[in-house]
């Protein structure tokens, strides 16, 4: 089966890729539209062009700051997945799994240790750590932040995301140079917000010094990528989602 996938070259190396919606054509997410077994058949195939043999870890995602280690693969299923918004491993043959549809899907490896990991971080599991516990799950399996290369894949972009004053208000003072000001809408304020930027920003302060952004926005490439908020917008019943994975051989 053919992909559609970005990949970095700070990850270069480390069996990883972010795969793309190909106009449409896939969708990776058990919470959208479509039958769970395509579903699931879909996402091993792109498990298994990344790491022949290797199985798939991926969470069911809450928008939380939790973190799980894995040594065992588990059963790819629409439930009973442990729930969580990351996860780490030093087992080879893992092949870890994150799903987006405009949050950040982050990828993270240090090569020397062998060590893994994968986060989804939207605007409240940045705010409330879930990069930061990631990188301390893999320190805990021997990594070290010097080493650890972390990359920011399809993403909303700051044009691309308008916000209100409750949203804003939910963010610390020291926030302000993520939000850039929008025209006003029947008298209320707005902004757009920079998520990418936010992301960054909270990886370069936990230490991490080997950072790169893939500065792909999921709301402008219709034919690349999902998006809840176009899909939003549109009037869609339910949206798609892309996955990002990323293996230890």
């Amino acid at each position: 089966m053919e992909f559609q996938t970005d990949t970095a070259a700070l990850l270069e190396g480390v069996p990883h890729a972010f795969f793309g919606s190909k106009e449409g054509a896939h969708q990776f997410g058990f919470g959208g539209p479509g039958d769970g077994a395509d579903v699931r058949a879909l996402r091993a195939a792109a498990a298994q062009s990344l790491c022949p043999g290797g199985r798939l870890a991926a969470p069911h995602q809450v928008h939380s700051p939790d973190v799980v280690t894995v040594t065992e693969a588990w059963d790819d299923a629409a439930e009973g997945r442990p729930v969580a918004d990351a996860v780490v491993t030093a087992t080879p043959g893992i092949v870890l799994g994150i799903v987006t549809a405009d949050c950040g899907p982050i990828l993270f490896a240090d090569r020397a240790a062998g060590v893994i990991g994968a986060a989804h971080a939207g605007w409240r599991g940045a705010v409330d750590g879930v990069l930061e516990n990631t990188i301390a799950a893999m320190e805990a399996l021997g990594a070290t932040r010097a080493n650890i290369a972390a990359v920011l894949g399809p993403t909303i972009a700051q044009a691309s995301y308008e916000v209100d004053p409750a949203f804003r208000d939910r963010f610390p003072a020291d926030a302000a140079r993520f939000f850039a000001p929008a025209p006003e809408r029947e008298g209320v304020p707005r902004w757009h917000f920079d998520l990418p930027g936010f992301i960054m920003a909270r990886l370069a302060a936990a230490g991490l010094s080997k950072i790169a952004d893939t500065a792909r926005d999921t709301f402008s490439h219709v034919a690349r990528y999902h998006s809840h908020r176009r899909s939003t917008q549109g009037g869609e019943a339910n949206y798609g989602r892309q996955i990002s994975m990323i293996a230890l051989p």
